[in-house]
């Protein structure tokens, strides 16, 4: 006889179910990381627009724009993650969708940060990719 994945009486879903603690848990770790990443992208945002001196000069360097400018994407960028980290937390259906695709816009944002910062641009490509992974696995319905 086959076993059920879950034992009669147990509180623990079967593993085929959608509603995974650890997709849940993984949903609620990606909301508190995208308000963690949203709040180091305005500290960098911050320092870019207050002070040049603050990140290394590039020369040659395809995706050059000046400090001040990264400065500003960063730092609207950041406040728009905490937003809607803060969604994610609650729950709210739009902030799902929204968490991907600004997630990922951050990614690439990140990645073209790279020469300037590489230490923190490296840790919040690493949040962006978790972010999106756990947003895109968890099977189960958001509050809307």
């Amino acid at each position: 006889m086959a076993q059920s994945a879950s034992a009669p009486g147990s509180s623990r879903p079967p593993a085929s179910d959608p509603r995974s603690p650890w997709a849940a848990s993984g949903v609620t770790f990606a909301g508190v990381l995208l308000l963690v990443d949203g709040i180091l992208a305005v500290v960098k945002g911050i320092a870019g627009i207050a002070s040049d001196d603050v990140y290394t000069r590039i020369n040659n360097y395809t995706f050059k724009f000046d400090v001040t400018a990264w400065g500003w994407i960063h730092l609207v960028l950041g406040v728009i993650l905490v937003c809607v980290g803060w969604g994610i937390l609650k729950g709210a259906a739009w902030a799902w969708g929204v968490g991907i695709g600004l997630a990922a816009l951050n990614l690439i944002a990140n990645f073209i940060w790279l020469p300037y910062q590489p230490v923190w641009a490296v840790i919040s490509v690493a949040i962006d990719v978790f972010v999106i992974w756990a947003l895109c696995t968890n099977r189960s319905k958001p509050v809307i």
